[in-house]
């Protein structure tokens, strides 16, 4: 496979970036932006600003990618939760100077690592940042003057699941309006104009007699940690044309039982890398537990581990919907095609558990 340095990978972003400051150069950085003052619909709601914003706080792999791709990097004032993600993104972004980005905070942001660098926006999501536990909540911003813009993919439905808007619809909508708010529309026009095209060459890819059935084990012991209809995964199996095993659950990520997983009996089973749970964990508890050490896809050992960032809402979503679609090709779950990954995770050397990618 061909090395990123090839030139291929993220060339929509770049021309992206090209394309934003031109625009900014003309004064024409967003329809917003020429007028002034800004507003885009988040989760039913208005987010307003006076003038693009020029201090964002994102936490969270995936939705610092969205901010990346939509050309705000130089707007990040500083993320919380980058280590996990720091290699993939590096990979992915490699004019971002994903290095040099101030990190602030552990694992997870508190209401003091914000208020310490004092923003103008936070970018996260309920479940992505935002938590009642951790007395972090987007009013609890608002009380010191600093707006928040959540993550689609976590806007709440009546019953407080999350999830109101199929995937990949979350995913274009953060991209656009993150764009809109801080003065890079055109950039953000352009990377959603190379996922669609993404995704129409998967959609043309040639197809079985029968979809493969996909399962996602983010982590699990006494229940299975996965994703339903409205996560990123979604939108990865649904451009991969592969059927979630959890799509009938009408949330994001969830916990499901272990009898989800036997009645489903995937094709294939895909996992989360990253650190909470190891991937050598997860396939001795695979193949320990009753109700799966004998489904086909654990005797079979077709078993594909992609980071974190692929899997959560981001713009990493099409780069993991084409390794989908490659690693069934590759199990024989799906007819050979053209598609070629434009993210080369063979440079990812401490990925585990992906021989099949040599």
């Amino acid at each position: 496979m061909s090395p990123v340095s090839s030139g291929r990978i993220r060339t929509a972003v770049c021309a992206a970036l090209v394309l934003s400051l031109t625009a900014c150069a003309s004064g024409e950085a967003g329809s917003g932006a020429a007028a002034g003052a800004i507003t885009v619909q988040n989760c039913g709601q208005d987010v307003s600003v006076d003038a693009p914003v020029t201090r964002l706080y994102a936490y969270d792999g995936g939705i610092i990618s969205i901010a990346l791709a939509a050309g705000a990097r130089d707007q990040l004032v500083a993320v919380t939760g980058l280590d996990r993600d720091r290699d993939v993104l590096r990979l992915a972004y490699p004019d971002a100077r994903v290095d040099e980005l101030t990190v602030v905070g552990d694992q997870y942001p508190t209401l003091e690592n914000v208020l310490a660098v004092n923003p103008e926006m936070m970018f996260a999501g309920y479940g992505y940042g935002f938590s009642e536990s951790r007395n972090l909540m987007p009013e609890d911003l608002t009380a010191h003057g600093i707006k928040t813009y959540l993550l689609s993919e976590t806007c709440k439905q009546e019953d407080g699941a999350r999830g109101t808007m199929d995937a990949w619809t979350a995913l274009t909508t953060d991209l656009r309006n993150v764009g809109e708010l801080t003065g890079h529309r055109p950039a953000a026009d352009a990377v959603v104009a190379d996922i669609d095209q993404r995704r129409a060459a998967l959609a043309a890819a040639p197809k079985g007699g029968e979809a493969p059935t996909a399962f996602l084990f983010d982590s699990g012991t006494d229940a299975i940690f996965t994703s339903g209809s409205y996560g990123g995964p979604q939108a990865v199996f649904d451009a991969a044309g592969v059927v979630n095993a959890t799509a009938d659950v009408s949330d994001t990520w969830t916990e499901v039982g272990w009898e989800r997983l036997a009645a489903s009996d995937p094709d294939i089973i895909f996992f989360v890398d990253y650190s909470g749970q190891t991937y050598q964990q997860k396939v001795d508890v695979l193949k320990a537990n009753p109700a799966s050490r004998d489904l086909r896809a654990v005797k079979e050992e077709r078993f594909v581990n992609l980071p974190y960032a692929l899997w959560v809402s981001g713009p990493l979503n099409i780069d993991s919907a084409e390794w989908v679609r490659k690693s069934v090709e590759h199990f024989g779950l799906a007819p050979a095609s053209p598609i070629t990954p434009t993210l080369d995770l063979n440079q990812l050397s401490e990925l585990p558990g992906n021989a099949w990618l040599d």
